[in-house]
């Protein structure tokens, strides 16, 4: 039985507009799979997945790789409830220094907007000296920074509206859905 905090394969909720399919977000990822194989052709990069959100990215990334990437997760959280960034971050746990240190890093976040988390990831995995940082994220909305923050992989660059769907999620609600939706916004909050 379905019920509304559980994810579906085919949005219902008129409050979602269709952003990109499932084709075109895995055209995407095969292109930055191949980028990062090119970039890291002779020393495969350790993968930092940032939970929740990216972990489908993650995935298909990998999978699309033809490198033996190894990978870690990271868990901050920026949300605290609904649509807008609480401006405080909270890095919960990462890879150890064992896993990353002296080693090429690459971020793989689904989302950078105001780039706060993004900037926390990178100073706490700085802190374990890898031997480079870069960051990976599916969707960019530099827009919105807060922060001095440049995404070396790139899905796609939007503007707008709030984003669900491919890991993404509102209150773990829609993370599911297998292409990226809008949400349009309750206009009473």
């Amino acid at each position: 039985m379905q019920t509304d905090r559980q994810s579906t394969t085919s949005p219902a909720d008129p409050r979602l507009t269709p952003l990109w399919t499932p084709e075109q977000i895995a055209d995407r990822v095969a292109a930055i799979a191949g980028k990062i194989d090119h970039d890291y052709a002779s020393n495969p990069p350790v993968l930092v997945g940032a939970l929740k959100g990216s972990f489908i990215f993650l995935a298909d990334l990998v999978r699309q790789m033809k490198s033996p990437a190894e990978i870690e997760f990271m868990r901050l959280s920026s949300y605290n409830a609904g649509t807008e960034s609480s401006g405080h971050v909270r890095v919960a746990w990462g890879p150890g220094v064992e896993a990353i240190k002296d080693r090429p890093v690459i971020v793989v976040e689904d989302i950078v907007d105001t780039g706060l988390t993004t900037s926390a990831a990178l100073g706490h995995l700085r802190r374990k000296r890898p031997a480079s940082l870069r960051v990976c994220t599916l969707l960019d909305r530099p827009e919105r920074r807060r922060t001095e923050l440049t995404a070396d992989y790139v899905g796609f660059t939007f503007s707008g509206r709030f984003v669900v769907g491919y890991g993404l999620d509102l209150d773990q609600r829609y993370r599911g859905f297998p292409g990226i939706y809008g949400l349009e916004q309750d206009r009473k909050h």
